[in-house]
């Protein structure tokens, strides 16, 4: 999907940032149109969560900038959260002793607008989070996220531990919940073959560095290259 037209959803700016005195990202520069869904691909370690945590506010910067809808974005990230940036982390972030409608409102969004958006939810909502499958309990993480209607959304790994055939419903929602709130969204993907069909566009990181942006339609002939060129390395947390 092409983006919308004028100032960009997100914008980041030369950002280093990373662990007391430890950088873990240097210089990282992208901006995300609204609307639009950019890939963060590299195997673990490369930066892709610390890029992610960074923006939404949770580390510290040293250098750099970042701004949502051309106003620069500063603060602790409870500031950021309010209505600018939603940001789901890896796993499910539902309470599982509660039900679906008490973790919306939990969130502070409301749960009309909610189920609109994933109309999936709404038989579900008398029910504990607990009693979910995988796939709905990531739904309703996401309805939480998206619920206070963000500009910038930042998804860590949304098909972790999920089948294919529902990490692809879940993200066919995703992409429609970006048109429909004109959000800007950074996606953090391992998988080349899966985020191909996601993305608009890619972006390799390796090392903390921002090594390449590929289009989505081309992460699949360029699979070989990107493996031999960004993803080799040791394994470790990201």
């Amino acid at each position: 999907m092409a983006q919308e037209t004028g100032t960009a959803a997100l914008e980041v700016r030369g950002l280093t940032a990373g662990y007391g005195a430890l950088a873990v990202i240097h210089d990282v520069t992208f901006t995300v149109g609204k609307g639009e869904i950019v890939g963060l691909l590299g195997r673990n370690g490369a930066g892709k969560t610390t890029t992610l945590m960074a923006i939404a506010g949770f580390l510290g910067k040293y250098t750099g900038e970042v701004l949502v809808e051309g106003a620069p974005l500063t603060g602790p990230s409870y500031r950021r959260s309010r209505g600018k940036i939603g940001i789901m982390v890896e796993g499910r972030s539902v309470f599982g002793t509660l039900t679906v409608r008490q973790n919306l409102q939990m969130a502070g969004v409301d749960v009309d607008e909610s189920v609109e958006l994933f109309p999936e939810l709404r038989p579900k909502l008398p029910l504990r989070a607990g009693v979910l499958s995988g796939g709905e309990q990531q739904m309703l993480a996401l309805a939480r996220t998206v619920g206070r209607r963000p500009s910038v959304l930042l998804i860590d790994e949304l098909s972790f531990g999920l089948a294919p055939a529902v990490s692809e419903r879940i993200l066919e929602r995703l992409r429609a919940v970006a048109t429909a709130l004109s959000a800007g969204v950074v996606l953090v993907e391992q998988h080349i073959h899966f985020a191909a069909s996601f993305v608009d566009r890619a972006l390799i990181m390796n090392e903390g560095l921002v090594r390449a942006e590929i289009p989505a339609s081309e992460l699949v002939a360029r699979e070989s290259e990107i493996e031999r060129l960004y993803l080799g390395g040791v394994d470790e947390a990201a």
